[in-house]
Order: C-alpha cells, then sequence, then structure tokens
C-alpha cells in the first residue's frame, strides 16, 4: 500500500480541480487519453478557374481566304478593270442580303427584295451615270421599300422596318459604290487600292500589334479585343501604307499620305466597332458565315463601307 505523501509519478490523475484543459496540455499527443482537439482551420481558397474562350478565330482559313480575296482583287483592278464592277456589286448585294438577315435575327421584318433589288440597280446606276445616278437609284429604291412595307402592314412596326430597310440600303450599297465612283476617275485602279489598302493595314496593324503590346482595352464593352496598344499599331501600318500608295502609286506629294492616313485609320476603326455593337445588340457574333475565318461578306466591307466615301471626299479636297 502507498504510503501517503508518496505518490509515484505513474499515479498522478487530474483531480477534479484540475481543469481538463491543462491535464491535457501536460499530455504529449498519442500518451493515452483523447488526442488534442484540432485546431480550426481558416478555409483555404481554391484557385479561380481560367476563364474559358469561345473558339478562335481559323487562322490558317483566315490567312487563305484573305490572300485569295487580295489577289481577286488585284486581278479585277489592274487585269481586268471592268470586272471590278462585276465584283462590287456582288459583294455589295451579298452584304445587303447578311445586313437583312441580322437584322431579322433582331425582330426587324426587312422586305429583301427591294432591298437586294435597290442594291443591284443602285451599283448599275452608278457606274453606268456616276454620282447622279447613285442618288436617282437611292431615292427610288428608298420609295419602292416604304411602298412595298407599308402595303404589307401598316402601324408603327411597318415603319419600323421600313426605317430599317432604308438604313440598310444608306450603310450597305450607298457608301460602297463609293469605290465606284473612285474607279471611274484618272487611275482609279489606284484610288480604289488606297481606299481599300488603308483599312487592310490598319486590321492587321492592329492585330499584330494587339497581340505583342495589347494592354488596355479601347472599347471592352463593345469590342474586348480591341487595345489602344492595337490602335496605334493600325495608326503606323495604315499612315505608311497611305503614304506609299500615294507618292508611288499616284505620284502625289507624300505629306497628304500622312493627313489622309490617319483620318482613314480613324474612320475605319470606327466603322469596325459601329458594327461591333450592332452585332452585340443583336445578339450575333458574325454578319455571316460565307468566308472562313472571316465571317461574312459584310465583316470584311464594316471598314471600306466608310473608308471608301471619306477617300473620295478627302482627295477631291486635297488633290488639285
Amino acid at each position: 500500500m502507498t504510503a501517503l505523501g508518496a505518490i509515484e509519478p505513474g499515479d498522478l490523475a487530474p483531480s477534479a480541480t484540475t481543469p481538463a484543459g491543462a491535464a491535457a496540455h501536460d499530455r504529449a499527443p498519442g500518451e493515452g487519453g483523447e488526442a488534442p482537439a484540432s485546431t480550426p482551420q481558416a478555409p483555404v481558397p481554391s484557385a479561380p478557374e481560367p476563364k474559358r474562350r469561345g473558339p478562335g478565330r481559323n487562322l490558317p482559313a483566315a490567312i487563305g481566304v484573305g490572300a485569295t480575296l487580295l489577289t481577286v482583287l488585284a486581278v479585277c483592278l489592274f487585269v481586268v478593270p471592268p470586272a471590278f464592277i462585276a465584283l462590287a456589286g456582288v459583294a455589295l448585294v451579298l452584304g445587303s442580303y447578311e445586313a437583312v438577315r441580322a437584322l431579322d435575327a433582331g425582330g426587324l421584318r426587312v422586305p429583301m427584295v427591294p432591298v437586294l433589288v435597290g442594291a443591284l440597280g443602285m451599283v448599275v446606276s452608278t457606274a453606268v451615270y456616276g454620282a447622279e445616278g447613285l442618288v436617282v437609284a437611292a431615292a427610288v429604291a428608298v420609295c419602292v421599300i416604304l411602298l412595298w412595307r407599308v402595303v404589307e402592314s401598316s402601324g408603327l412596326l411597318a415603319v419600323r422596318d421600313a426605317a430599317a430597310g432604308v438604313f440598310t440600303l444608306a450603310w450597305v450599297p450607298f457608301l460602297g459604290c463609293f469605290a465606284l465612283l473612285l474607279h471611274a476617275e484618272e487611275h482609279g485602279s489606284m484610288l480604289v487600292l488606297l481606299a481599300l489598302v488603308v483599312p487592310i493595314a490598319n486590321d492587321t496593324g492592329g492585330y499584330i500589334a494587339g497581340v505583342l503590346f495589347g494592354a488596355h482595352p479601347m472599347a471592352p464593352s463593345i469590342s474586348p479585343k480591341k487595345s489602344w496598344e492595337g490602335f496605334v499599331g493600325s495608326l503606323v501600318m495604315g499612315t505608311a501604307a497611305a503614304v506609299v500608295i500615294l507618292a508611288f502609286g499616284l505620284s502625289a506629294p507624300w505629306w497628304i499620305g500622312l493627313v489622309l492616313g490617319p483620318v482613314l485609320v480613324v474612320i475605319s476603326t470606327c466603322g469596325d466597332l459601329a458594327e461591333s455593337l450592332l452585332k452585340r445588340d443583336l445578339g450575333i457574333k458574325d454578319m455571316g458565315s460565307l468566308l472562313p475565318g472571316h465571317g461574312g461578306v459584310l465583316d470584311r466591307l464594316d471598314s471600306i463601307l466608310l473608308s471608301a466615301p471619306a477617300t473620295f471626299l478627302l482627295l477631291e479636297l486635297l488633290l488639285p
């Protein structure tokens, strides 16, 4: 029997007055008794999932289609110049068709037949009678669209649809026919090349600079991929293209390119952003799917439709 006061260390046990936490603290983990309660850990935040991007452009297809279009354009401008009128007519009619289909996706019933016939009539009238023919054909087409839609139905919906049809005519064939007015001028093929190459250089320079240096979005709510760094690349390449064509192709003062180039780059960028805003409002990605890697015909014409009339008007002011 163990004597009082000679308690062995192994007989030591926590008394009722000893705090349970103290006894548990004195025992090493795993030496009997209950395991110490684990300290609650703060939840570890999970790594954010990478943003999923939609399928990008098919770059090889885009390059192949772009090279083919440029080859066809060069042949029509410099080998068989009259063929450019047919090429412009096909492009503007297809662009008008895509615009009508896109507006239809947004709930607008634009009359297809008068729009397409009006677009073709504007091309033919411009090629034969020049600017006067374009104005007369556009006025006739607008009247036909208004009468066509009113005969089909009446009320505010008819007015809205007719206005959308007039917008389509003004946007695609009317603006596009300025390329035909340029083609009818002296050195018309080079003038058309100027109006087309600067927007192409604008897109190319913007794409390269945007991929390499793009960090500051220009209009994220409209076109998230466009950046200010890409816009600088567009300015440099677009202005260089204008200077080269004017100085070597048209024997014009080189400084005109320094004026015309930036203006066309800004106008082309605005045209591209305007179409992007329209597509966003309509809930579509591309205006069509005829050109792999590019979308539709109208997706390639969006910048040119504004650069052609701008080139025509600026050259009237800058060139004697």
